[in-house]
């Protein structure tokens, strides 16, 4: 089984950035160093349709809550190096803002996300209203799922069947579990993607509980190197 990073992003900025806020600047070091190192990216619908990865060092790049700076500001560095990305989408928010956080960075239209170039961009649900799963109840979480795949329906948009949990946040008691996984595959979802900090290995063992490197916006280049190398630093 092959080791597979999947790193995760949030907002972009042009001044500086600290954790979920990177700068522009450091990102571009980052996929900088992805590409002179010769990491090849992948989508995951790319991965659904394999049983084993290439030779040589891959990757998964993914930025979470759909924000207009992602189009602005990463959307040109992953064109420039010739690098792949997911974007999670929370579908409520669109046009709106991060009322869960900040309240004030902008989140991308319908328009916007189908303006963005597929081959570069791949859509993914991070939930309909951005909730903790852990915080609602089964029926809740269904119903969620539910109106994501309607609302992608009814507005012409072309998502993969991944999700990015919202907060990294899963019911993780067994009997919990088990309807939360089984929600998601009778909805259509085939991969579910936690935090951790960990490497993968590929094939997925979990495919529900896929691991991501939260890269904050402090890291240098040498703790993001370490990070992609080793996941968690102890």
């Amino acid at each position: 089984m092959a080791k597979l990073p999947i790193l995760m992003y949030h907002h972009v900025t042009v001044e500086d950035g600290k954790g979920l806020t990177i700068s522009v600047e450091n990102l571009e070091k980052q996929f900088n160093h992805l590409a002179e190192n010769g990491y090849k990216t992948f989508h995951l619908q790319e991965l659904l349709e394999l049983k084993e990865l290439p030779k040589g060092k891959n990757i998964v790049i993914t930025f979470d809550d759909g924000y207009v700076s992602q189009m602005n500001l990463a959307l040109p560095l992953l064109k420039k190096y010739k690098l792949k990305a997911t974007f999670f989408v929370p579908l409520d928010f669109l046009g709106k803002t991060d009322t869960w956080n900040t309240s004030s960075l902008e989140i991308m239209t319908s328009e916007q996300l189908k303006s963005l170039d597929s081959k570069i961009v791949e859509l993914g649900f991070h939930s309909f209203y951005h909730k903790k799963y852990t915080a609602l109840s089964n029926a809740e979480i269904e119903s969620d799922t539910r109106r994501c795949m309607e609302f992608v329906s009814e507005n012409g948009l072309k998502f993969s069947p991944v999700l990015a949990y919202p907060y990294g946040k899963f019911p993780k008691e067994k009997a919990r579990n088990e309807i939360f996984k089984k929600t998601l595959e009778i909805n259509g979802i085939e991969y579910g993607l936690r935090i951790g900090n960990r490497i993968n290995r590929f094939p997925f063992k979990k495919p529900y509980e896929i691991e991501r490197i939260d890269v904050k916006g402090e890291f240098s280049i040498l703790k993001f190197r370490q990070k992609v190398r080793f996941g968690k630093l102890f």
